[in-house]
């Protein structure tokens, strides 16, 4: 089964670069940049000495799996988050660390969708809509039909898990969640969870999820899915949640992540890694397992993030549809026409913001979930916040 690249969306950055590289910024104000969820806080200085001191390994070849110091460093980080027994999740077993998660979330389709030759049907590859478009593109070059399920305001910019039919969950091979969601913010629920968990296991798919925001939030610790698995019983057959040292520890730069979960599925990717994938240098290995050992550095940048989160609340709380994300660190703002409000505070604050509509795809009606949406990551210092949001007010 061939895949049909034809189908495969270009990134939504190369987007907004043809969109607003054609048109002039404010010339007496600064050009800013709300556009990635790229943390602009330095890492911790502990990584940076990690490296330095283990800069000798640089010449020697890495494992693909990491070290067992960096895999038991993140069991016990999942441990103490989650509150997991400590033989839930096994080092050698259950973990696999990666180069990032971008990576990983696309690999893993690869080694959970089968292909059938012959079938007038391919597997079916859920996501939310709007989505991170690396999941549609793991589904397609998986060979799966990519099914955008919309995440709208009226199920807390989740996908309806009562819309899907016993037909459509049949045929499929993974269902994509993120929660917190991006680039809304919200926090699936326990119920909602347990729902999804429940459908995986009735129709043989696997449940990805995506928690690479978990550690930052405004008030409650998300429900990670790893804590649904230990109230049933403790197995974690056909559950993926991968993690990444990108957010929590601002890394982005490390590509340090791993996947915990279902045994067969680690151990599938780890195989597929071992031959098209580059394992993470040993200095990188040990920066990780420093990073999750420590927490210290995690409730400082959540601090930091509750403060521009407020920043934005005294500048458009009560407009354009506002609410404090409780995970995460983007604004989800609806401002009616995404693509032309995105021109405007180009053109007129300054201001890069993302569109929803790049975010998203348009359905069979025409609706497209996010094109009455911008997205506004709260990356920068409060300093610079402060001067982008009030910006962003006095325009819009």
């Amino acid at each position: 089964m061939n895949p049909d690249l034809s189908s495969l969306r270009g990134s939504p950055f190369v987007a907004l670069r043809t969109l607003l590289d054609p048109l002039q910024p404010q010339s007496n104000l600064t050009p800013l940049a709300l556009t990635i969820g790229e943390p602009q806080n330095q890492p911790p200085d502990l990584m940076k000495s990690v490296l330095e001191e283990t800069d000798h390994l640089y010449g020697k070849y890495p494992p693909g799996d990491g070290t067992k110091e960096q895999r038991q460093a993140i069991t016990d980080w999942l441990n103490r988050r989650f509150d997991l027994p400590e033989d839930m999740i096994l080092e050698n077993k259950h973990i696999t660390p990666v180069n990032g998660t971008k990576e990983a979330l696309y690999m893993v389709a690869q080694v959970i969708t089968a292909r059938v030759s012959g079938s007038n049907e391919k597997p079916v590859i859920l996501l939310p809509n709007p989505y991170y478009h690396v999941y549609y593109a793991a589904a397609v070059m998986a060979g799966a039909e990519p099914v955008l399920l919309n995440a709208n305001r009226d199920h807390n910019f989740f996908p309806d898990l009562t819309a899907l039919t016993p037909d459509l969950l049949d045929r499929c091979s993974a269902f994509y969640l993120c929660s917190p969601s991006n680039p809304q913010g919200t926090i699936a629920g326990r119920t909602y969870l347990q729902e999804a968990l429940a459908l995986a296991r009735r129709h043989d798919f696997v449940l990805i999820m995506d928690e690479c925001y978990t550690e930052i939030y405004d008030q409650e610790a998300p429900t990670g899915i790893l804590e649904l698995c230990r109230d049933e019983g403790g197995s974690v057959e056909r559950v993926l949640s991968f993690h990444s040292l990108s957010k929590r520890s601002s890394a982005a730069g490390l590509r340090s992540g791993f996947i915990a979960g279902d045994e067969k599925i680690t151990r599938a990717l780890l195989n597929l890694r071992n031959f098209a994938g580059a394992a993470s240098p040993l200095p990188v290995c040990a920066a990780a397992a420093a990073l999750w050992q420590d927490d210290a550095h995690v409730a400082l940048n959540r601090s930091r993030y509750r403060t521009n989160i407020d920043i934005a609340e005294k500048h458009l709380g009560g407009r354009f549809g506002f609410y404090r994300p409780p995970g995460g660190f983007f604004l989800w703002l609806d401002v009616g026409d995404g693509v032309e409000v995105t021109k405007k505070l180009w053109t007129e604050a300054a201001i890069r913001v993302l569109p929803g509509e790049y975010l998203s795809v348009t359905d069979e009606t025409g609706f497209n979930p996010g094109a009455q949406y911008i997205r506004v990551a709260l990356v920068f210092d409060s300093e610079m916040m402060e001067e982008a949001l009030s910006r962003m007010a006095n325009v819009l």
